[in-house]
């Protein structure tokens, strides 16, 4: 990717003359199945955008997922700044409930929208491709910087009218970018060449999954739900609370540089979405592009050992993570 990115082509995005960004955008409508689409800087604006362009009207209304990224994590930027007010609903994982959400919006006139983050762990986990899901969408925002690897950047796609009214709200909102190229140059390996492996990082996930069952009882996996790149467990010992462990874990334990060659410090997510639940202890691991079969090896080796669960995280050289 940074071979890519300093051999880029670039040119002025905002007046649409940048051939690198072009050609991402029309690789990226080509692989989702839509008309269009347009490089934004993060996903949260590109969400927002196409919450601007399906509602345009001041307190129009959307109707999300009570769980949804829109609705918990983003701000609240879809009411602070497009005056939209956001109706809670179910989520949506079957592709079956995908063709009925997709009929129920088309009795009802309603354009669906996406939240598409993931949706290439999504693709690959169901032996899928992306147009298989997205079929049953009007409009997708496509994470580049998350299993897939690019270090900026979303695809916002859907019809070329409303990639072109999303073109100007992302002026609006300052998404506007001049030799974006550099940034594009990324973005293209990661949809023509990381697609393919991540299936690695679901393996992997399911792995870890395993050896936190070996530890039991301190800790319960539902494997049923380790379908992708994402780990959800907890704690169940209860004089141990979700932020005293996590705080464990980044600590490099006493002999543990002499015993295993090397020092980890692990970075494990507290569920935010369910902090309140103090009883339940959720935690959440993201396995990603960085995280190798050797480290996988190595959680091994720690757990033979008996010291504590931990996934190194490849870094930099003189810090493993």
């Amino acid at each position: 990717m940074r071979q890519a990115m300093a051999e880029a082509e670039v040119g002025d995005d905002v007046m649409g003359e940048d051939p690198t960004v072009n050609e991402l955008q029309r690789i990226s409508a080509d692989m989702f199945g839509m008309e269009a689409a347009l490089f934004v800087p993060t996903g949260t604006m590109s969400n927002l955008i196409a919450v601007m362009v399906h509602c345009r009207e001041r307190d129009d209304e959307m109707i999300v997922g009570d769980v949804s990224h829109i609705h918990i994590y983003e701000q609240g930027g879809s009411a602070q700044l497009a005056g939209v007010h956001a109706n809670t609903g179910g989520r949506v994982l079957p592709l079956t409930f995908l063709q009925e959400v997709r009929a129920l919006a088309d009795r009802y006139g309603l354009s669906v929208h996406m939240d598409g983050a993931r949706v290439m762990n999504a693709a690959v986990a169901q032996g899928v491709h992306p147009q298989t899901i997205l079929q049953h969408t009007h409009t997708v925002s496509v994470c580049l910087s998350k299993g897939l690897g690019a270090p900026v950047g979303t695809m916002l796609a859907g019809p070329k009218d409303f990639i072109a009214r999303a073109l100007r709200c992302r002026k609006a909102l300052g998404g506007g970018m001049r030799q974006a190229g550099v940034l594009a140059a990324a973005g293209k390996v990661s949809l023509l060449d990381m697609v393919g492996r991540l299936e690695e990082d679901h393996r992997n996930a399911r792995t870890f999954a395993q050896a936190l069952l070996d530890f039991d009882p301190l800790f319960a996996v539902d494997m049923a739900t380790v379908e992708t790149n994402i780990l959800r467990f907890y704690l169940k010992e209860p004089g141990l609370s979700p932020a005293e462990f996590c705080a464990r874990m980044v600590q490099v334990g006493e002999g543990e540089e002499v015993a295993l060659g090397q020092g980890v410090q692990v970075l494990i997510l507290r569920d935010r979405v369910r902090r309140n639940m103090s009883a339940v202890q959720l935690l959440r691991v993201l396995v990603h592009v960085r995280i190798s079969a050797a480290a996988e090896d190595f959680l091994l080796q720690v757990e033979k050992g008996g010291g504590k669960a931990q996934v190194p995280v490849m870094s930099p050289p003189g810090r493993a993570r």
